[in-house]
């Protein structure tokens, strides 16, 4: 029906179930001559009165009782799938998680997020994946990622919301049997060394290599690897030195045999965030997921 109002059905479905025009007009939390104007319109638009006064009150004819049943059940819908707001229950959901991390996002996110959905949300799963910014862009949206969590310079759309969860920087790891004793790496002593340099998918370590190249500090690279579980083997076995991110060295210190050492300048510290789609912005899943994280990982107060 071209031009037919459907806000007219609510009032025609108020009357039905008042058996009068003022009693609707209470229900609806209109005013009587508005109801009575929407119940005119609709008989115009119907071609039959609909409702007919009686000492009972108005009584519907056979074409308004056609129309009961149908709008209670389009306005039941609406309440039940549209308007009613999600209620995400993290105990009794299936949910599978799809996260974008990087390899030392892995180290630093997951062991803790698996124990927490281990305690809270024991049927969901967790997926990881890694893709090139574009990509992670496009599967933002699509919904196929539900967040991208950690340091991801290229995710700026207008349409991507972020939040930060803290705050790395970076530190030198040694062979707990290396001779250098201190705390605290000299230049000199960090010059003569031998470098492992990691060249990973990550982009936290351009940070580094970048800072190194606008202080015009030249290392002497020994080795060079795309792969960061390597490393605490290596540097363990070895005289050579890694500069990689704080977190990243804490956890490789639980693996082998090294010990931290401060590197001989400040280098600038980067954040770790989380990103989303604005389109999963109220999704009650996302949200809880999202929360979730914040939870444990955010050093804001």
């Amino acid at each position: 029906m071209p031009g037919f109002d459907l806000n007219l059905l609510p009032v025609a479905l108020a009357i039905y179930e008042e058996s009068s025009v003022s009693g609707a007009a209470r229900k609806l939390g209109m005013s009587q001559p508005a109801v009575s104007v929407a119940l005119n319109k609709l008989r115009k638009a119907l071609g039959d009165p609909l409702f007919v006064r009686t000492v009972q009150g108005m009584a519907p004819t056979p074409r308004a009782l056609t129309l009961i049943d149908p709008t209670r059940d389009i306005l039941q819908r609406l309440r039940n799938d549209v308007l009613a707001s999600e209620q995400f229950e993290p105990a009794s959901t299936d949910r599978h998680f799809t996260i974008a991390l990087s390899d030392i996002g892995e180290m630093t996110f997951l062991p803790r997020l698996l124990d927490r959905l281990r305690r809270e949300a024991p049927g969901a799963s967790i997926g990881s994946v890694t893709l090139p910014p574009a990509e992670l862009a496009v599967a933002l949206e699509q919904g196929t990622v539900d967040l991208a969590v950690g340091y991801f310079p290229d995710l700026k759309h207008r349409n991507l919301f972020q939040q930060r969860l803290f705050t790395h920087d970076f530190i030198c790891l040694l062979a707990a049997s290396h001779p250098y004793r201190q705390k605290k790496l000299s230049m000199r002593q960090f010059l003569d060394m031998g470098h492992v340099v990691v060249k990973a998918e990550g982009r936290s370590q351009e940070l580094f290599e970048q800072f190194l190249a606008k202080q015009q500090i030249t290392r002497r690279v020994v080795l060079s690897t795309p792969h960061f579980m390597s490393i605490p083997f290596v540097i363990a076995a070895s005289d050579l030195v890694v500069t990689v991110p704080r977190a990243v060295g804490e956890s490789f210190a639980q693996l082998a045999n090294i010990r931290l050492v401060e590197p001989p300048v400040a280098i600038p510290s980067f954040d770790l965030k989380q990103h989303w789609h604005r389109k999963y912005a109220k999704d009650g899943a996302n949200a809880w997921l999202r929360s979730t994280i914040a939870e444990i990982f955010t050093d804001a107060p």
